[in-house]
């Protein structure tokens, strides 16, 4: 299995608690990457796959999960933790703005989101 990158998720209460993470964030030398209202992507310009996503609620999924993992093949990866038992908490699905992807508990009880970007 072939991970691209990983993304810390962290949920913000509030619209305007979104501008004051981005703000602090850009400070650190983040940049907006992708801004669909309720979820904002910031990356390092000078290494892209360094990420932290900010979401006021998740539109599409049961809860805001605690990390996002981008893997080369995730239907295989979705196939792997299934025959595993571990506890999916949201189906492998195809997603409006490229993505498809499905939720898994971990050990520690943190929800990982698991995607590939669709070409």
């Amino acid at each position: 299995m072939t991970v691209r990158r990983i993304v810390p998720n962290i949920q913000v209460e509030r619209e305007e608690r979104m501008r004051t993470s981005r703000d602090f964030y850009g400070l650190l030398g983040f940049e907006d990457v992708m801004d669909m209202g309720w979820v904002t992507t910031l990356a390092s310009p000078s290494n892209p796959t360094a990420q932290i996503s900010l979401f006021t609620e998740e539109r599409t999924a049961p809860l805001v999960p605690d990390l996002s993992v981008e893997v080369e093949d995730v239907d295989a990866v979705y196939a792997q933790l299934s025959a595993s038992g571990a506890e999916i908490v949201r189906e492998l699905r195809d997603e409006e703005w490229g993505v498809r992807r499905f939720f898994v508990r971990d050990p520690n009880g943190r929800v990982v989101n698991v995607l590939t970007h669709l070409t």
